[in-house]
């Protein structure tokens, strides 16, 4: 009987130690994450609008007339509308207006539009190159490889398929208008930031980055700019790359770590379009 209950008890302890290694290698073997879990890590967050409201009297490049926009209909009859029980504006403007996406086709001829690009190419790692001290003391200040590399001293290197982003803190300059942003000296020459060739050269060549923005309305320097000198602009366009002009309250992200949605509507053949612009901070 002694024999017998004892065999009872080590087939449970066995069957019980079974069950116990199994709970355990269960436990240790790590579940693949999933968009669920994503959702709530990214929920979890706090967002930021790197984007200003466009109206018709916003700064906006030299060569563009303001922005008009008209109610067609209004909740209630009223003169100039129909009476309709909704709410319907017109808006009229260049699709470079406000913050806004500039595809490659703006300046390749047979570049991508708005539409060819693609939805991965919307949601990137978000890299801030913080320069507003330097264009404090200079304004006419262009990024250089030196300040990427003392960002990677700090960070490690730039992601891949990163959006980076040159902070000037220019975009404090919005509220007045065109002449704040243009900055234009007695002789009308423009004086305001840019990035220089070797920085674009190695964010995209070397750490293969998605996409660049910046807080002005030009890629390219105001000094150059004043001369129509577009190239910097054209040399990320060419190389079948998207951009963003104009941002708002990049001083607001840090400057590794956060995520960027990068948002627009989907025009056929679209040269350019306002966008919506939103980093997910870390």
């Amino acid at each position: 009987m002694v024999g017998k209950a004892f065999a009872l008890f080590a087939a449970a302890t066995l069957a019980s130690a079974v069950t116990l290694l199994g709970v355990k290698r269960a436990e240790s073997t790590p579940r693949s994450a999933t968009l669920t879990d994503a959702y709530a890590v990214i929920a979890s967050k706090r967002f930021v609008d790197l984007t200003h409201d466009f109206s018709p009297n916003i700064p906006h490049w030299k060569g563009f007339d303001p922005e008009s926009v008209r109610t067609l209909y209004w909740y209630d009859p009223r003169p100039g509308t129909r009476g309709s029980g909704f709410f319907v504006q017109q808006f009229c403007h260049v699709g470079q207006w406000g913050t806004h996406v500039d595809p490659p086709a703006h300046f390749a001829r047979g570049g991508r539009t708005v539409d060819q690009i693609t939805p991965k190419e919307m949601l990137l790692p978000l890299v801030v190159l913080d320069v507003h001290d330097k264009v404090a003391r200079n304004p006419d200040y262009v990024l250089s490889v030196d300040d990427i590399t003392a960002w990677e001293s700090r960070h490690g290197p730039v992601p891949a398929h990163a959006f980076v982003i040159m902070r000037t803190d220019w975009s404090k300059r919005w509220s007045g208008g065109n002449a704040a942003m243009a900055n234009k000296d007695a002789h009308g020459v423009a004086h305001y930031p840019g990035w220089s060739l070797p920085a674009l050269r190695y964010l995209y060549e070397r750490r293969h980055i998605t996409a660049s923005g910046h807080e002005t309305t030009d890629t390219d320097p105001g000094k150059a700019t004043t001369h129509d000198d577009y190239s910097l602009e054209s040399w990320i366009l060419h190389h079948d790359h998207y951009q963003i002009e104009l941002l708002a309250n990049v001083d607001r992200v840090p400057e590794a770590g956060a995520l960027a949605m990068v948002t627009f509507p989907k025009p056929k053949g679209g040269s350019g379009f306002p966008a919506r612009v939103i980093a997910i901070l870390p």
